[in-house]
């Protein structure tokens, strides 16, 4: 065979095998990367707002979500309470640990503990949850808990955005907490024990990671927990105009 037969050869087979090896190798690139698991992490506040009541009680409340892991599973450290301004004292405080797979395309599971500060003495709760996206697009978070003194309950929120403009968005918000025990201690009755509804208008200012927002919200309890907090001086029914603001980095 003559040298430039040979050479002409190897350019001729070289120029077809190439590009399928390029693409072989790409394709393998590409499904390892896709095989290892993408880590993400966060900081999210659905509320960060100061309430004016009705009864000129000034609050600062929060509702926050630190989050790191993968698609797979992520551990979450959920923070919410509610300041009085003016007795510079905690009404509330509750913090939880917990982790969270996936249990289908809209919903997660999550499982982990639960430490509250409430009026009264300190408790510690174990939980078990659900959260995700149900139908006609209403975001649910459920969870039971579960005390340290054996006390259960649960909790349901719920909350529908709609899309008045791509900035203009009007929150719809319905929190629910019912109790299976009575926990006199910190002012919880069996039943039914509160209900905490909102309406909040706010404006995508920077491509929503902040929203400065704007609403009202009412909150309200019942039966023997509506009882306990009588007697012990407190309200039972509350209106509140909110300014604050969505944060997520």
């Amino acid at each position: 065979m003559s040298f430039s037969r040979f050479w002409f050869t190897a350019g001729f087979v070289g120029s077809v095998l190439m590009p399928g090896l390029a693409f072989a190798q790409g394709m393998m690139e590409d499904t390892t990367e896709r095989k290892q698991p993408l880590e993400i992490w966060g900081i999210q506040f659905e509320e960060f707002e100061y309430r004016y009541s009705d009864d000129d009680e000034e609050l600062g409340v929060w509702n926050g979500d630190f989050f790191y892991g993968t698609d797979a599973l992520k551990v979450r450290w959920l923070t919410k309470g509610e300041y009085a301004i003016e007795e510079q004292a905690y009404e509330g405080l509750e913090n939880q640990l917990v982790g969270q797979i996936p249990i289908s395309t809209f919903f997660d599971a999550k499982a982990g503990v639960r430490f509250d500060t409430p009026e009264g003495p300190d408790r510690t709760y174990a939980v078990l949850g659900v959260s995700g996206l149900a139908p006609q697009w209403f975001e649910v978070d459920a969870n039971l808990y579960v005390s340290d003194e054996g006390d259960t309950s649960a909790e349901v929120d719920a909350e529908y955005e709609l899309l008045l403009t791509n900035y203009w968005i009007l929150a719809a918000t319905v929190d629910a907490t019912v109790a299976f025990s009575e926990d006199r201690e910190i002012g919880i009755g069996k039943g039914l024990v509160s209900t905490e509804t909102g309406l909040r208008l706010s404006y995508d200012l920077i491509d929503r990671s902040v929203s400065p927002y704007v609403g009202v919200v009412h909150e309200r309890k019942y039966g023997d927990s509506a009882d306990f907090a009588e007697s012990a001086g407190g309200s039972t029914e509350d209106w509140f105009a909110v300014i604050g603001a969505r944060i997520a980095f």
